[in-house]
């Protein structure tokens, strides 16, 4: 259940992404939706973290504000992967995943209920 939700949250986040930034489409359709955020995930699941490891310098150098260039080469990927989403450009991707980090941030912490060790 907590899986699908954070799905949910990943195709809210691609939708808002899509909305509110300029330089992002998305597609209309609800698939089509679902289909980005199914493959955006799988990216984050497998990608992300050897994109991670393989950045730790300059992680480290930055204080941890690099992973905000990794996420938008993991959306950079998404778009290239799939026909529905489009980025057009490094600032727009940064932006895209600034909006989508929130998103799923915020609801991170809503879906903890705070009684875990």
């Amino acid at each position: 259940m907590n899986l699908l939700l954070r799905f949910l949250l990943n195709a809210v986040g691609l939708w808002l992404a899509a909305r509110f930034v300029d330089g992002i489409t998305l597609g209309s359709e609800l698939t089509s939706i679902l289909f980005v955020a199914l493959v955006f995930g799988l990216i984050n699941a497998v990608v992300r973290p050897i994109a991670l490891f393989l950045s730790l310098p300059a992680l480290l150098l930055s204080l941890g504000l690099f992973i905000l260039v990794v996420n938008a080469a993991m959306l950079g990927l998404t778009a290239w992967l799939t026909d529905s989403l489009t980025v057009d450009g490094f600032v727009p991707a940064v932006l895209g995943a600034l909006i989508i980090s929130v998103i799923s941030w915020v609801g991170s912490n809503l879906l903890t209920d705070g009684n875990e060790d």
